[in-house]
C-alpha cells in the first residue's frame, strides 16, 4: 500500500556530475546500537517478569523480582483498548495503563518520525532484518514478489488491523474497562509469556515458518502481517518529516532504490509518502551524491537552495535522540503521576498466575 507521487523530471535526463558525500554515512550504525540496546531492554524486562511469574508460581516461595511494568510493551491490542478508554472518559485506566503509555509513545513516534518504530525499535523488526542477512547468505539473495502479488498481500494487514480496531470501537468504556478486570485481562501478559514457556507444535511450525519467510523475503511478517506496523504506518502518513530527493543533485544511480527494504522507488519520487516506509535510512546511507537524499522537513517555499534545506533535515542522531526523548518521556510521565505499573494485592496474583493457562477469553 504505497503511494507514488511527484515523479520528477522526464525519463531521460542527461547524466550528472557525481558530487560525493564529505562524510561517511553513520545512520546504520547508529540505528543498529539503538536496535540493539532495545533488544537487550526487552530481554531485561523478560527475564525480570519471569522470575516474578514463577515466584506467584510457587506460592510465593524463591527469588522474587518486581514485576516489571515494561513487558507490557508487548500487550498493542491492551494498549489500544486503554487508549480508547483514556480519550472517551478522560481516565487514565488501573490495568496494565503501561501498554497505554507505550502504544500512544510509538504512535507518537510514527506521528513524527514515519514508521521508525519498526525499524529502530521493535524487537520483532530487527529479528527479521537480520534473518533477512542470513538468507541472503544462505540462498544468495532475497526474493522480491511481484506486484500484482505483493499488494493483495500487503493489505492482509490492514484486513487485521481493521478486524480489531472494529471490535474495540464498538466495546464501551465500561465494557473495555470490565475486560481487563477479568482474570484473563489482567493476565494478558502471563499469558504471553506462558504461550511461548509451553508452545505447542503447531505454534513452533507457524514461527518456524515464519522465520523462513523473512530469510526469503525481507521483512516477510513486518510487510505482509504485522497490525501494529499496518496502524503506525497509517499514523506515519501525518508526518511532516519525510525521505526527499533533490532531483538537481541526483544521479540516477537508483541504488537507493535497491537498498529500500520495503522496495520504494525512492530514485523516481521527490518525497516518499509510503505508508511502507519505515525511516530505516538505508536508501540515504546507499546514495553516493551529496544532500540528493536526506530525511527532512519540507523545504522552505522562500528558497530551495540545497544549503538551506540541509539544515532542515534530520541525521541519524537527531532521529535517535527524538526516539529518545519521546520514549522516555512517556515512561517518566507516567512514572511521576503514578501511572506505570498495575496495583494489585500480591494475593491475586498469587490465585491467578499459577492458573494463568486455563482461563479462557471472557467472549469465548
Amino acid at each position: 500500500m504505497s503511494t507514488c507521487i511527484e515523479a520528477s523530471g522526464p525519463a531521460t535526463r542527461a547524466k550528472k556530475p557525481l558530487v560525493r558525500r564529505t562524510a561517511p554515512d553513520r545512520s546504520q550504525r547508529i540505528r543498529h546500537i539503538v536496535q540493539l540496546i532495545f533488544v537487550a531492554l526487552n530481554g531485561w524486562l523478560g527475564l525480570q517478569f519471569l522470575v516474578w511469574v514463577r515466584y506467584f508460581e510457587h506460592g510465593g516461595q524463591g527469588l522474587y523480582l518486581p514485576r516489571p511494568a515494561g513487558v507490557e510493551g508487548w500487550l498493542p491490542i491492551a494498549g489500544l483498548m486503554n487508549s480508547k478508554y483514556l480519550f472517551t472518559t478522560g481516565h487514565i485506566p488501573l490495568i496494565h495503563p503501561a501498554a497505554m503509555f507505550l502504544f500512544l509513545a510509538f504512535v507518537a513516534t510514527s506521528l513524527l518520525l514515519k514508521k521508525a518504530f519498526c525499524s529502530w525499535l521493535c524487537p520483532v523488526g530487527t529479528l527479521s532484518e537480520y534473518l533477512a542477512i542470513v538468507g541472503r547468505r544462505v540462498f544468495g539473495r532475497n526474493l522480491r514478489l511481484p506486484g500484482w502479488v505483493d499488494v493483495p498481500f500487503r493489505g492482509l494487514k490492514y484486513l487485521l488491523v481493521a478486524f480489531f480496531g472494529f471490535f474495540i470501537a464498538a466495546m464501551s468504556a465500561e465494557a473495555l474497562a470490565g475486560f481487563m478486570a477479568t482474570p484473563y485481562g489482567l493476565l494478558a501478559d502471563v499469558k504471553m509469556l506462558n504461550f511461548f514457556r509451553d508452545i505447542s507444535l503447531t505454534a513452533a511450525i507457524v514461527i518456524a515458518l515464519l522465520m523462513l519467510g523473512s530469510m526469503l523475503l525481507q521483512n516477510f511478517w513486518c510487510r505482509y502481517l504485522c497490525p501494529y506496523g499496518a496502524l503506525l504506518g497509517l499514523v506515519s502518513l501525518f508526518s511532516p518529516v519525510k525521505i526527499r530527493r533533490d532531483a538537481d543533485a541526483c544521479i540516477d544511480c537508483a541504488k537507493c532504490a535497491k537498498a529500500c527494504p520495503a522496495g520504494l522507488a525512492v530514485d523516481k519520487l521527490v518525497q516518499i509518502r509510503s505508508v511502507e516506509c519505515t525511516a530505516c535510512m538505508e536508501c540515504i546511507a546507499s546514495c553516493p551524491a551529496e544532500n540528493a537524499l536526506q530525511f527532512a522537513l519540507p523545504p522552505r517555499k522562500a528558497s530551495t537552495i540545497p544549503a538551506r534545506w540541509t539544515r532542515r533535515a534530520l541525521g541519524p542522531l537527531a532521529v535517535a535522540s527524538l526516539i529518545a526523548y519521546l520514549f522516555l518521556g512517556f515512561v517518566l510521565f507516567a512514572r511521576a503521576t503514578n501511572h506505570w505499573q498495575t496495583t494489585m494485592p500480591r494475593e491475586v496474583y498469587l490465585h491467578l498466575v499459577p492458573h494463568a493457562n486455563q482461563l479462557t477469553h471472557p467472549g469465548m
